[in-house]
C-alpha cells in the first residue's frame, strides 16, 4: 500500500510539472557573437510584438535562456524578433511551429550581415 501511495504522489507531481510547462516553451540560444537586448514573440495572427520576453535582462553571446509561455492556448505558430544591443538592428523569423520546436539557436554571419537560426 505504501508503494502505491508513493507511486500516486509521483504521478501527480509529474503531471503538475507537465502542466506548468507550456508546449510552446523553448530554449533560445545566442551564438551570434553579439548581445541581444530584446526578444519578442507573437502569434502569427497579430501585428503587435507584445512585450520583451527577457525584460530588462539581455542575452549574452553563448548564453541560453528558456522562454516560458503563460496561457499560450493552442496556438503553435509564432513569430520571433530579436534586437541587438550594439546597434538596435533586428532579425525576424515568421511562422515558427513552437509546438514542435524546443530549441532555437541564433547565428550571425559577419560577412553577409545576416542572422540565421536553427529550429530543433
Amino acid at each position: 500500500m505504501k508503494k502505491f501511495v508513493l507511486l500516486v504522489l509521483f504521478l501527480l507531481a509529474a503531471q503538475t510539472d507537465a502542466q506548468a510547462q507550456s508546449r510552446q516553451d523553448f530554449v533560445l540560444v545566442n551564438k551570434t557573437g553579439n548581445e541581444i537586448s530584446e526578444v519578442y514573440i507573437s502569434t502569427i495572427k497579430t501585428n503587435d510584438w507584445e512585450e520583451n520576453v527577457i525584460g530588462d535582462d539581455s542575452l549574452e553571446d553563448d548564453e541560453a535562456r528558456t522562454i516560458h509561455f503563460a496561457n499560450a492556448g493552442k496556438a503553435c505558430m509564432w513569430d520571433l524578433k530579436v534586437v541587438y544591443e550594439d546597434d538596435d538592428s533586428t532579425a525576424i523569423w515568421n511562422s515558427i511551429d513552437l509546438c514542435r520546436t524546443s530549441r532555437v539557436t541564433l547565428f550571425y554571419n559577419r560577412n553577409t550581415g545576416r542572422t540565421s537560426a536553427t529550429f530543433d
